[in-house]
């Protein structure tokens, strides 16, 4: 950045150090000054331009260069120097429009398991996960991440794939089930057997996928560039028709220096610049101007639904009883046992009990099997709470009536005495502010919105039916999401993609728009994004859209306003009317008028 800024300063120094000798008995040094510091300083922009039309790019920056280049043969540096100032001054303000590139990829293989334990006929021993071969045997203990794609052999536990499919529920993971790489095992020991190995296992493909959807992405040409396709021969039009009517050289200079397309070079960042501050004054972090642009231009929205429009985390959906006990009487109780327990589960039973206000009563003598349950006394009964399988090999001739079958999916059981009486279902809910996100993008014009999905098919029409999106694909793994968005962009839509989890990353590097929702921090994911929405409020994706299009508005009012100005000043200095140096501070004055109309897209 510095480097950046080293040029403009340069030429504003040699500017004012030669105005300082015109002040003084050594006038003709300025001249002498002036020359030097814009040959020097002249050279590298003079030199980019040259090596640019050679590679076919027709740049804003023509104009410009001929103006530096005219000046050094007449001998009229100052109006030279003042064109380097404001265009090596307008690129720095654009490379810090820019932004930083992504670190997505790099995030994902600093977070990929390193090593795996696998295991011979009598030792276990500890290698490299690119050693791993097809049919070892591995120990996956708790806390550690799976190393490679594998089905359980033995072993109970649950299993955090969020990372993968972004679905807040664990999985039950007990023999004969299939893992993914980068899954995370919560509780207990797991003895699995390598169905891939780790370079094709599914961590990779998700690192793979990142590279390549970043590679994919075209860059935006530059909205200086986009106008000077007309703007520039316009210039040299006039450049022309000066010559023949006057064949003054130095009229020609003139023109050139008051049509150096400056509000086509400060303008765009200066603007850019304002609306990425505005959108972080809102909590939204966009990266760079080329996102802040590409916001503004999307018609379609795809939407992830955990974390997303759920709020991502599994809470207590129903409490059923059997007779005679009542549903606050079996998650009182549930809450007893589960007041010290380490289990994810536990928090939001204890969570919804204490909302309710229930009397939680104490519980004695607590045996907790990791992973699988825990077990107390209450009131002089024997308490238990945890998985089915749990309660059977505890009470194997349990009796009692079981309460009323609900919704499948991730529940917990309730024992008392030996005797099953309850169980607690737990879902994602949906998040308060999903609802009105949809609206508010139907209202910016996105008629076609999409809710993406590695929940099931009954899951995601139950969501989709809630936020009233019609369109949904659900049992999405994320190589298929990034189908999906090639899908949507290949029939003419500007895809925005909004999602949270790992899993979302190769697609929120590979649409038109990716926005990551990462209030509880969002690591791999808001890197590979191009924002970051840092409040736990999915309604601010359509904020920074309306900014977006307001910073566009702008810009491009600021663009054709100077170009308009500048138009006007051109055809006076073609008649003679405005020497060169006059031209330059005629520049300036419309430059800052620019900036001054542009540096609205700060406000709110």
């Amino acid at each position: 950045m510095k480097t950046r800024w080293g040029l403009p300063l340069a030429a504003l120094l040699a500017i004012l150090s030669g105005l300082a000798l015109q002040a003084g008995p050594s006038a003709l040094w300025a001249t002498r000054v002036w020359l030097a510091a814009l040959v020097v300083l002249g050279l590298p922009i003079v030199w980019r331009t040259v090596r640019g039309m050679f590679g076919g790019r027709f740049a804003a920056d023509l104009v410009a260069t001929l103006a530096i280049a005219w000046s050094v043969v007449l001998i009229q540096p100052l109006p030279g120097l003042v064109v380097v100032l404001m265009q090596s001054g307008g690129e720095a303000l654009e490379h810090y429009a820019a932004g930083r590139a992504s670190r997505a990829v790099e995030e994902l293989e600093a977070l990929a398991p390193r090593q795996a334990t696998r295991l011979g006929e009598q030792e276990s021993e500890t290698i490299p996960v690119d050693a791993i071969q097809i049919g070892d045997r591995l120990l996956v203990r708790p806390g550690e991440m799976v190393p490679c794609d594998c089905e359980v052999l033995q072993g109970y536990s649950h299993v955090d794939a969020s990372r993968l499919t972004g679905e807040p529920i664990p999985l039950t993971a007990e023999s004969g089930l299939r893992l993914m790489s980068g899954s995370l095992n919560i509780e207990g020991p797991l003895e699995v057997v390598a169905t891939a190995v780790a370079r094709e296992s599914q961590y990779a493909r998700i690192v793979e996928l990142v590279r390549g959807a970043r590679a994919s992405k075209s860059p935006l040409q530059r909205m200086a560039d986009r106008y000077a396709v007309v703007f520039t021969p316009v210039t040299l039009a006039v450049c022309l028709v000066s010559w023949l009517i006057s064949g003054d050289p130095v009229r020609v200079l003139a023109v050139l220096v008051v049509a150096t397309p400056c509000p086509l070079i400060l303008a765009a960042p200066v603007a850019m610049i304002g609306g990425l501050s505005r959108a972080a004054r809102h909590g939204v972090i966009i990266r760079h101007g080329e996102a802040l642009e590409r916001l503004g231009q999307v018609s379609a929205a795809l939407l992830d639904k955990t974390g997303t429009l759920t709020v991502g985390h599994p809470e207590v959906s129903a409490v059923r009883a059997s007779p005679p006990l009542a549903e606050d009487e079996v998650l009182a109780l549930a809450a007893g046992i589960d007041w010290r327990s380490s289990h994810m589960l536990a928090r939001p039973i204890v969570a919804l009990a204490t909302a309710r206000g229930l009397t939680i009563p104490d519980a004695t003598g607590l045996t907790e099997s990791p992973g699988m349950g825990v077990v107390g006394s209450i009131g002089g009964h024997e308490v238990a709470i945890g998985s089915r399988k749990f309660l059977n090999l505890r009470y194997p001739a349990s009796a009692g009536r079981q309460p009323e079958a609900g919704a499948s999916g991730l529940k917990a059981w309730l024992a008392i005495d030996g005797a099953i009486r309850g169980t607690i279902e737990f879902a994602d809910r949906l998040h308060p502010e999903a609802r009105e996100l949809v609206r508010q993008l139907r209202e910016l014009g996105i008629r076609r919105i999409v809710m993406a999905t590695g929940d099931s098919e009954e899951h995601a029409a139950a969501i989709a039916g809630e936020v009233g999106i019609d369109e949904y694909r659900a049992n999405l793994l994320p190589v298929d999401k990034v189908r999906l968005v090639d899908e949507m962009e290949r029939s003419g839509e500007r895809v925005l993609m909004v999602g949270d989890g790992t899993n979302d990353a190769p697609a929120l590097s590979r649409a038109t728009v990716g926005i990551a929702l990462a209030a509880s921090g969002g690591g791999v994911t808001a890197e590979a994004a191009d924002a970051v929405v840092l409040a736990d409020d999915p309604g601010l994706v359509a904020t920074a859209v309306v900014i977006s299009r307001q910073t566009l508005t702008i810009a491009r009012q600021s663009v054709l306003a100077g170009l308009g100005l500048s138009g006007l000043a051109m055809i006076v200095a073609a008649a003679g009317y405005i020497p060169p140096t006059l031209g330059a501070i005629l520049q300036e004055v419309i430059d800052v008028a620019v900036i001054l109309n542009a540096l609205r897209a700060s406000g709110e």
